[in-house]
């Protein structure tokens, strides 16, 4: 399975706005060709958006707009495509909504560090600062990011007209490539179903072309009339036992192809094991074949709530930075893996540990370029001031206990680190690729939490359950680095760097729905609620299906239990 992604979708592009044609002339590749356009459309108050039905709830005035077009002294055609981006979303924001950045936001951010695109200097603290908040709540009255809103829109123009026939954007106006209002998944289904195959322009991306037809085929489910609901009592369905409840699970999964034939019978046999196993298996589930609570509630999610999860993740595809690389690692923090693949194939996978809710791991990409064996932990200060000092002050010899020492002072909080060995927080060795998130992959001694389900527990970098293969798989064509230098390094308590030429490419992505391998479309827990926020946005609804993972069924009833105790 292929983490990055090629090419976009044009999700909104069907409202009533008027046009009017300017004078400049931008290209695009679409099959190999060059597309030379000579005319630039600008656009006119679109009517068809309104603050019901709005991507974002929060708009501008266009006072402010023209302001900032003066304050920038921006040319005339800079003028008139910074007023027709604003025109279409009729004022309302780009980059923001109540809810924080929007995935726009992010993976634009991303895609300039990308492309070497480089935004003004205040403008880049500040969205240093927005992106390293896991929790950014905007009132529709709060006027304190408006200039960051336009400075994005600002340095998206500029963006667009420089990287549009080499990146993600050949057949979308700058206006289009970002939602403009809300839609019903089935027709904006059936639009994407329209357009093609390779409706984004040029070779359309694997992943999103195999993603692509599993929507249709949820789409035709949804025009049948979807699936019904399964009501499940664990007494009556069991292997070798007959329920009708048993018959209704046989066609939900036939609907999916997790089933192959046509058995309608009401005996749980051995070939409804086998289905079952297919199911939890692209759902992130241990693939038991026991029929639970669990794999009800997920059976349960009507298909068009799949339907929006399938959009939600196409859409933030367009956004993924391309790369033209055969080998690479990949993070998925929803399927809590590191893929490893070399010439498109992939070598092998990993568990790994995400950061818990607070400290989110973020989405992006990088250049892995050193080893650090036997490392020191340079405690974050966040970390120092909330959790180390307070134990400090407990316990007068916890630093030493914990192989720790204080290296110097930062304003009022200790600056402290964690020496090489035993107990050291990220293991034996870690792997830096450089990041403003300062997230990096790293060992652990805390290997049982890699047999959990749910794995998002860190302070937000991305820990291996095996660290030694990775740095074997880094090595391997280094002659000077045999499997048992690196095990010498790892086990030295002695910290040593080595520089990795050329780096490996790194991208953290957070995908809830793609194809495998094998074919299968796989589905995954929304574990930051990222999906929700947007399904709000996109679709005007509550979100998407509650978790559905035995871990987070089991966290639930933890919660439940916890309430108990306190009434009590």
């Amino acid at each position: 399975m292929r983490y990055i992604f090629f090419y976009s979708i044009i999700l909104f592009c069907s409202c009533n706005t008027s046009e009017q044609k300017g004078n400049s002339t931008t290209s695009s590749t679409q099959n190999g060709e060059t597309i030379v356009r000579t005319d630039t459309v600008y656009l006119t108050k679109n009517v068809e958006v309104t603050p019901a039905n709005s991507y974002s709830d929060l708009f501008l005035d266009s006072s402010t707009v023209e302001s900032f077009i003066k304050s920038k002294k921006l040319s005339d055609d800079e003028a008139k495509s910074f007023r027709s981006f604003y025109n279409y979303r009729n004022l309302q924001y780009a980059w923001f909504s109540s809810l924080g950045l929007t995935d726009q936001a992010k993976g634009f951010w991303n895609l300039q560090d990308k492309y070497g695109t480089k935004a003004d200097k205040a403008l880049r603290n500040k969205m240093d600062t927005l992106l390293n908040m896991d929790t950014l709540i905007i009132s529709r009255f709060d006027t304190s990011l408006v200039n960051t809103e336009l400075s994005l829109t600002h340095s998206w123009l500029q963006f667009y007209k420089a990287n549009r026939s080499k990146t993600l954007f050949a057949n979308l106006s700058p206006e289009k490539a970002i939602p403009v209002k809300k839609e019903n998944a089935v027709s904006l289904a059936d639009t994407l179903q329209a357009q093609g195959s390779d409706s984004s322009g040029g070779n359309s991306s694997s992943q999103y072309f195999l993603l692509k037809q599993k929507l249709q085929t949820y789409n035709s489910i949804a025009k049948q009339g979807g699936w019904r609901t399964i009501i499940f009592n664990s007494k009556q369905v069991k292997k070798g036992s007959s329920s009708p409840n048993v018959a209704l699970i046989k066609r939900r999964l036939q609907m999916t192809g997790d089933m192959n034939g046509t058995d309608s019978s009401t005996v749980f046999n051995d070939s409804l094991v086998t289905a079952v196993k297919i199911y939890q298996q692209r759902n992130g589930m241990k693939p038991t074949g026991i029929i639970t609570d669990t794999l009800i509630r997920s059976l349960n999610v009507p298909v068009d709530k799949r339907i929006q999860q399938i959009i939600i993740n196409l859409n933030r595809m367009q956004w993924m930075a391309a790369s033209q690389d055969a080998t690479y690692i990949s993070v998925n923090i929803p399927d809590y893996k590191l893929y490893a693949f070399e010439n498109n194939a992939k070598v092998f996978e990993m568990p790994v540990v995400v950061g818990k809710e607070g400290a989110n791991t973020t989405m992006f990409s990088g250049n892995l370029d050193q080893i650090v064996f036997s490392p020191y932990w340079n405690i974050p200060s966040g970390i120092v001031k909330n959790e180390i000092m307070p134990k400090v002050m407990a316990d007068p010899n916890y630093l030493k206990s914990k192989n720790m020492e204080i290296v110097g002072k930062n304003d009022s909080v200790p600056t402290i680190r964690q020496l090489p060995g035993k107990d050291n927080a990220l293991g034996k060795v870690k792997f830096l690729f450089p990041n403003r998130y300062d997230i990096y992959l790293h060992d652990t001694y805390a290997k049982e939490i890699f047999k959990k389900d749910v794995r998002a527990t860190s302070h937000g970098c991305i820990r291996l359950a095996d660290a030694e293969k990775m740095a074997n798989y880094l090595l391997r064509n280094n002659s000077a680095w045999t499997p048992e230098k690196v095990n010498a390094a790892m086990n030295s308590g002695k910290e040593q760097y080595v520089k990795l030429s050329p780096a490996m490419p790194v991208t953290i992505t957070y995908f809830t729905t793609w194809v495998d391998e094998n074919g299968q479309l796989n589905f995954r827990d929304d574990v930051y609620n990222n999906d929700k926020k947007i399904s709000q946005m996109m679709f005007g609804n509550n979100g998407l299906p509650a978790p559905s993972s035995p871990v987070n069924a089991a966290n639930d009833s933890t919660r439940k239990k916890d309430t108990l105790r306190k009434k009590k």
